[in-house]
């Protein structure tokens, strides 16, 4: 949906000016010279092992899931380092674009870091900035517990029972799923394998799919579609984070069935959290704080956000765009992939607003691939519905998006 690929490496940016940049990137619209003024990035954690011991319920593998060196639910090594490599990558990216300095520091506040309570989070963020600007003591701002984290966290403003009702509106609905999704469980099945002596692992197809709700939050999803989500994500983790592959699925899954299986992940959001209601609230503080960094006559040149997948799939489905970037399903969130906003500004001084959507591919994470201008990071515009320009699907008048965030933070309860 209005999806375009910005050729990162034919744009040569180690040679190209600020100018040129921009220049390229405005080529075929109304607009000439437009200057990058400020980006905002709503950023996912990096690689971390699943979040408790066991990924999946007891029975849903035919074997047991292969052992993690970092504690569960925390940023692996390789994770901070592949998030260290972007930042190595934006620093190059940006100050090509003119919006950073090529060497040294940035001035005081040009900067600015806020992740979740969460140490994966945290150090994701951390390693992020010390590759973009290296020695300059850049500090991330997080809030001491999950209790104290309204951004990323979000517990106010969502009726438990009203979100549910409009995740059970979402189409095609849970029922048509194990039929629509039939080759895509087959591999999951063929990767869980199935114990016949047991029955653990078999059968997963099977196991009916609901939502329950939950007290000021989006619903949870249970069943086979949960499991496969699930099983989905810890087995693309396990690829990313370099595991020989006889660990990667139990040696059953090639890269072709882990891009097949994430489509469950993106399932999961879809029901959890892609109704409008429980999108924009969730989303809301997150949309704020982009709202108020691209406003203003003054702001950091960037704004980092660093949390969760849930916190992108909400923010996707509060402006309703649509994604596919690097090598992974349609609007799945890549680990230490990025939703942004860039600020722009005409050579009229008139303002737009672009999205875009950055991650590395499976292989550059997986094999920790220096990033440049020959082997950049997916980088892919994005169209919000209702905010265009005729002839430039991606280019969004900042006086237009903002009335468009403002209009449904307003709509929402007060917090």
């Amino acid at each position: 949906m209005g999806l375009r690929n910005v050729g990162v490496a034919a744009l040569g940016l180690m040679a190209l000016s600020s100018a040129g940049v921009a220049q390229a990137a405005a080529a075929g619209g109304p607009t000439e010279g437009l200057k990058l003024e400020r980006v905002v990035m709503m950023m996912r954690h990096s690689i971390r092992p699943p979040t408790k011991r066991v990924a999946t319920p007891a029975g849903t593998t035919a074997q047991p899931w292969s052992a993690w060196n970092t504690p569960y639910g925390e940023l692996t090594p390789r994770g901070a380092e592949g998030a260290r490599l972007m930042g190595v990558y934006y620093r190059t990216f940006l100050s090509a674009r003119g919006l950073l300095p090529r060497d040294g520091c940035a001035a005081g506040g040009e900067v600015v870091a806020l992740a979740s309570s969460k140490q994966r989070a945290i150090k994701t963020a951390e390693m992020f900035v010390e590759g973009l600007q290296p020695g300059c003591g850049v500090k991330v701002d997080y809030p001491d517990s999950e209790d104290n984290d309204a951004i990323f966290h979000p517990s106010e403003g969502i009726d438990g029972d009203i979100a549910l009702q409009a995740a059970l509106r979402q189409k095609p609905g849970l029922a048509a799923e194990p039929r629509l999704r039939a080759a895509e469980f087959a591999v999951l099945q063929r990767v869980l394998g199935c114990d016949p002596a047991t029955k653990a692992g078999c059968d997963i197809a099977k196991r009916p799919s609901h939502l329950e709700a939950a007290k000021n939050d989006t619903p949870e999803m249970e069943g086979a579609l949960s499991v496969a989500s699930t099983a989905s994500q810890t087995v693309l983790l396990e690829y990313v984070e370099g595991k020989p592959m006889s660990e990667v699925g139990w040696g059953r899954a090639s890269k072709a069935d882990i891009q097949t299986m994430l489509r469950f992940h993106a399932l999961k959001f879809h029901y959890e959290i892609g109704a409008p209601y429980v999108a924009e609230r969730y989303a809301a503080p997150v949309a704020q704080k982009i709202l108020e960094a691209l406003s203003g006559a003054q702001g950091p040149k960037l704004t980092m956000l660093v949390g969760h997948d849930s916190n992108v799939a909400a923010l996707r489905g509060f402006f309703r765009v649509n994604f596919t970037v690097a090598d992974y399903p349609r609007n799945d969130p890549p680990p230490g992939g990025a939703m942004g906003f860039e600020l722009l500004k005409a050579q009229s001084g008139k303002r737009y607003v672009r999205a875009f959507y950055t991650a590395q591919t499976m292989d550059q994470l997986r094999e920790l691939q220096p990033l440049t201008a020959s082997n950049p990071p997916s980088y892919a515009y994005l169209s919000i519905p209702g905010c265009r320009v005729a002839g430039e699907p991606t280019l969004c008048p900042l006086e237009t998006f903002q009335k468009i965030v403002g209009g449904k933070l307003k709509a929402l309860p007060k917090r």
